[in-house]
């Protein structure tokens, strides 16, 4: 979409562009086509890491362990 506005249609890239060139666009065409479901992967992993990071802290992880006094759902 960037190329339309500018001018530069990279559709049919040439063959005398250089390698580089032709290996960056195909991964930016590549995330284009893939934009949603990269971002939706992404973003269950950075909620499983910042999920996993708090309950391996002691002062969060008692509000996922049962109480020894009794069997409170919510003692507060």
């Amino acid at each position: 979409m960037i190329g339309r506005r500018a001018g530069t249609n990279r559709v049919g890239a040439r063959r005398d562009d250089s390698l580089l060139t032709r290996f960056v666009d195909s991964v930016f065409s590549l995330f284009r086509l893939a934009e949603f479901e990269i971002l939706f992967v992404l973003f269950f992993v950075i909620a499983y890491v910042i999920f996993k990071d708090l309950t391996a802290r002691p002062e969060y992880n008692r509000i996922l362990v049962e109480k020894p006094g009794g069997s409170d759902i919510w003692p507060f």
